[in-house]
């Protein structure tokens, strides 16, 4: 059963009012570092950062429209072993779901760790944050929030937000130890903040926050914004199948591919210590170039460009948690979320498993299960 507590909103400045819990979060005792995205004047970007001065918390942007990278990677290196000293992360719920993916995969661990999230305001992409900064100033992370929680998300073309999150149904996260609810609330005046564990309760009673209840037009508002980016995402599978509906149509989707793997560097929840693509098997000879070319009369370079991502759908996409990161990697704006969430969604659906959702839920084919896919594999009982 959650927990929640009022947040008075000081001035209307809800920015400056996290600050300050956050803040207040860094100087309990038992609590060593702060992680949450950063930008001191001097920075173009927010960036993920490891806090432990209290003073440097009022450069930290917790709901601005940055996102550069997905921090899951960031808090399993952090927590792969112990620090000895208890590390609060606040990041976005696509990237909590990331990290429990990582957990179950041993990349990362929950103990000496604590979550928060707030409900997901979406974000943009870099290019796009680059233009809005500059329209906006310093300005930016407040005239941001003004928008998006005013129902102007729904113009997510004049907004920026990129295809991920208008087609990301998990807007407010569902496995954070806390989390601030903003959906629903005149945020110029108060939010609440909900605790899901014990881990929670316990720093969410350190905070000496009142009791209250959520209103009910918060879970009215979380079913409006679901419903609406449930559509968008539907839209998009739609029509992404109809584009990758055969071998040629796909290798058309993915023809400005340059095998710079960004993509795979940027997701989230590809880890291996070694990827297949940066050893030797593809290192090809010269000669076998030449044979290619002669034997079909052309050849596509860089080679393997195709081979690659099915292979990174076939390993990647039962973790797949939508947060298109790979999309904002990619030099040439292949659409490489569309196709990996298209694909992700029916994989994930076919296992009865969802990215993220339970960290209790084994990922699928890392046991066994004496009645999976009977029909598959022709088992009569």
């Amino acid at each position: 059963m959650a927990t929640t507590a009022k947040l008075k909103v000081k001035d209307q400045d809800l920015l400056g009012t996290l600050r300050n819990v956050l803040k207040s979060i860094l100087k309990q005792d038992d609590i060593s570092a702060v992680l949450v995205p950063w930008k001191p004047p001097t920075k173009a970007m927010a960036m993920p950062t490891l806090l432990t001065d209290a003073d440097q918390m009022a450069y930290a942007d917790p709901l601005g429209p940055a996102f550069p990278m997905n921090s899951a990677k960031i808090v399993s290196r952090l927590t792969r072993k112990s620090t000895g000293g208890t590390i609060v992360a606040l990041i976005r719920p696509c990237e909590i779901r990331a990290f429990l993916e990582l957990v179950k995969l041993k990349q990362g661990r929950t103990e000496e760790l604590i979550l928060i999230s707030s409900d997901c305001l979406g974000a943009m992409g870099n290019r796009e944050f680059a233009e809005w900064m500059k329209d906006n100033g310093d300005n930016a992370t407040a005239v941001y929030i003004e928008q998006t929680l005013s129902g102007k998300e729904s113009k997510a073309h004049d907004l920026k937000l990129t295809k991920a999150c208008q087609a990301c149904e998990f807007p407010v996260a569902e496995n954070a130890d806390i989390n601030i609810g903003l959906f629903g609330m005149d945020a110029s005046k108060e939010v609440v903040v909900q605790s899901f564990t014990e881990k929670g309760d316990h720093l969410l009673g350190l905070l000496r926050l009142p009791k209250t209840d959520a209103p009910a037009s918060r879970e009215k508002e979380i079913k409006r914004r679901i419903a609406e980016k449930t559509a968008f995402r539907d839209s998009m599978f739609t029509e992404v199948q109809e584009q990758i509906d055969s071998m040629d149509k796909l290798g058309a989707y993915l023809s400005n591919c340059v095998n710079c793997y960004n993509c795979r560097v940027a997701c989230p929840v590809c880890y291996c210590r070694e990827c297949v693509f940066v050893t030797d098997v593809f290192d090809h000879e010269p000669i076998q170039y030449l044979r290619w070319a002669r034997r079909k009369g052309a050849v596509k370079m860089p080679t393997d460009t195709l081979l690659y991502h099915i292979t990174r759908l076939a390993h990647m996409s039962t973790a797949c948690v939508g947060c298109g990161q790979c999309t904002n990697a990619c030099p040439n704006d292949i659409p490489v979320m569309d196709l990996f969430r298209t694909v992700a969604h029916k994989t994930q659906r076919a296992f009865d498993y969802l990215a993220g959702r339970s960290i209790s839920e084994s990922p699928p084919m890392s046991e066994f299960k004496e009645d999976e896919f009977e029909e598959v594999v022709g088992i009569n009982t």
